[in-house]
């Protein structure tokens, strides 16, 4: 824009004191104009404490002045502790809804509702059967009714094509939902979900991964942690770790039939000053 700078505002150097400027600017003049800013934020989680403890500070300014100024931001469900590490006053701040899976009778919805405006309808067993495929997560059932309706043929979508379907489904899940978080893991992370993949779908205790791997707990927590920071795992518990989207353990199965531990790693010794 053809306009001078504000020399002395938000050129602080500093990211807290600039957003909080900014923030500020920009709310004053929504106000001004009878209108709001709203900033939608996804995957808070790999925000730096830096910047998350700037947002925070920044948006309790505009709360403080009454400036018509939203935060909106999605994550795993560490950020509400992420954010009361940053700044203890978060938790007053914000609330934290859980936004998980659809429960049975909305999933079914979205995949009837969209049909009969087309004028297609699902059995009740195939509506059924799709929720039991993909427990109501919100993109798998979105993956499995495209699938769904590239095979189904006539007004009425059967069990039977939602079985056919299967297949397709799993694959396209498998090819990039899945696989482009296994492909950024090193061979000791890759082994380590694995184990946990091994025993079962829920939460895991890092004892027992590490029993899996034939390890101590301690000399995986590295592991275990840049997992975490990756968004792969989160802990929904104090020693405990699940992974961040379902069915993970069923691919990592497929993916990875054999559980390969790569060999304990020495490390280098310092070399010695003279």
């Amino acid at each position: 824009m053809d306009v001078d700078p504000a020399e002395g505002f938000a050129d602080h150097g500093n990211l807290t004191l600039d957003l909080t400027d900014v923030l500020v600017s920009i709310g004053e003049a929504a106000r001004e104009h009878a209108t709001g800013l709203v900033l939608l934020f996804d995957e808070v989680q790999f925000l730096s404490q830096t910047q998350l403890e700037a947002v925070i500070q920044a948006i309790h300014k505009t709360v403080q002045r009454k400036l018509p100024v939203t935060f909106v931001g999605a994550g795993l469900p560490q950020i509400a502790e992420l954010a009361g590490d940053a700044k203890s006053y978060a938790e007053r701040l914000f609330k934290f809804p859980k936004i998980g899976s659809l429960d049975v009778e909305d999933a079914k919805k979205a995949l009837a509702e969209p049909a009969h405006i087309e004028g297609v309808s699902f059995s009740d067993d195939a509506l059924n059967r799709a929720f039991e495929l993909t427990e109501g997560y919100p993109y798998f059932v979105q993956e499995l009714g495209y699938q769904v309706w590239a095979v189904a043929d006539g007004d009425v979508i059967t069990l039977e094509d939602v079985e056919d379907a299967k297949d397709a489904y799993e694959a396209k899940l498998d090819s990039s939902f899945f696989r482009v978080r296994l492909d950024r893991a090193t061979q000791l992370q890759i082994a380590y979900m694995r184990a946990m993949a091994q025993l079962g779908p829920d939460s895991q205790k890092a004892a027992d991964v590490a029993a899996v791997m034939g390890r101590e707990s301690t000399q995986l927590a590295p592991t275990r942690s840049e997992l975490i920071n990756m968004g792969l795992l989160y802990t929904p518990s104090h020693g405990y770790a699940g992974f961040t989207v379902p069915h993970f353990d069923r691919f990592m199965l497929r993916a990875v039939p054999d559980l390969d531990v790569p060999p304990v790693q020495k490390r280098r010794s310092k070399a010695k000053k003279h």
